[in-house]
């Protein structure tokens, strides 16, 4: 190892809802700004008010909070503020989520939301020097016209960083199949498929996100350790799954840190990468959710070429990123057995 041993080593997060990553106290102050009721008016009182009893408690408390989101502003300083936090923890690269559509039932065109957060990833890399991309998520349980319209305004921003076309929300209520139609639209304009799957919902749901939305990664989908068959698939496929320890035992997903299925997924030669999902919703950050990981066994730089592998960067800014590893860790070894 080449770097100071007290530095962050470096990381890939490819999962992070950027509206659950805002601070507190920037969520507080956007919502004065833009005169919204937040359930609670102070950082401890919101801290409270997300100590989640399940999947369903963490979408209500999300759509009470995150509302209070209205402008460019707010979307591109939440941006820059997230990525300077991501990267003192040693993030090199970031890919993020964000969701226009649920936007729409309080009054905001989703191009306004567009145009904040592309403006954000613009100003962070020239301000910080990060790279970022853009996953747009459709909300699911929004109309397949609104749907629709997300996926037409993800294509229409690939120029501004925009990547992907996600699909997030209540999982078990709203299988994959249903958006079918909105993703053939991204992947027609030539954009990835990013689905949740497989985190409340069990392994039918990580198919639906292969086989109908043409899944190019998974985010989540731990639940595949209860298909076989599914679970072979993925690693012979190579299929990379966002991982998100600390939100999987928040969202009783998995009931500790010692009962998460990431050794399982790795054992089975599944690629996986380590993500915060809603850092501020959870209380955990980059080097926390790491920490967990590597109790479980997970190797750093492992999840750092995972992260590379799933990245939907172009090739020269992977090498840019091989070239941080090799950097930080030594040149890689050919043929090394893969590190659990």
């Amino acid at each position: 190892m080449t770097a100071a041993a007290h530095a962050p080593y470096p990381k890939i997060e490819l999962h992070v809802h950027l509206e659950g990553a805002i601070s507190p106290a920037a969520l507080i102050a956007c919502a004065k700004r833009n005169d919204f009721a937040l359930p609670a008016d102070s950082v401890e009182a919101l801290a409270e008010y997300m100590r989640f009893t399940d999947f369903e408690h963490f979408i209500a408390a999300w759509m009470a909070t995150t509302r209070a989101l209205r402008t460019e502003r707010d979307y591109r300083e939440l941006v820059l503020d997230y990525a300077a936090r991501a990267q003192q923890q040693g993030a090199v690269y970031l890919e993020a989520i964000f969701s226009p559509s649920d936007k729409a039932s309080v009054g905001v065109d989703q191009q306004v939301v567009f145009e904040g957060f592309c403006d954000g990833v613009q100003e962070a890399r020239e301000t910080l020097g990060i790279e970022l991309r853009l996953t747009p998520d459709i909300t699911r349980g929004v109309s397949q016209e609104l749907a629709n319209e997300t996926a037409e305004l993800a294509v229409r921003y690939q120029d501004r960083g925009v990547v992907a076309l996600g699909l997030g929300g209540l999982e078990a209520q709203y299988p994959p199949e249903q958006y079918a139609d909105a993703f053939a639209i991204a992947r027609a304009g030539g954009l990835a498929s990013v689905p949740h799957a497989g985190e409340v919902a069990g392994p039918p749901s990580i198919r639906g996100a292969l086989d109908v939305l043409h899944a190019d990664r998974i985010r989540h989908g731990v639940r595949a350790v209860e298909d076989p068959a599914l679970l072979r698939e993925l690693a012979d496929r190579q299929i990379v799954l966002d991982v998100c320890v600390l939100s999987n035992v928040c969202l009783s997903v998995v009931p500790s840190v010692e009962a998460h299925q990431l050794p399982q997924l790795l054992a089975a030669g599944v690629p996986c990468t380590v993500n915060t999902d809603d850092p501020t919703f959870f209380s955990c950050d980059l080097e926390a959710e790491h920490a967990a990981a590597r109790s479980l066994g997970a190797d750093p730089r492992a999840l750092f070429e995972a992260g590379i592998a799933g990245a939907l960067c172009d090739e020269d800014a992977k090498d840019a990123l091989r070239s941080v590893a090799d950097a930080y860790w030594g040149p890689a070894q050919p043929d090394a057995p893969a590190a659990l």
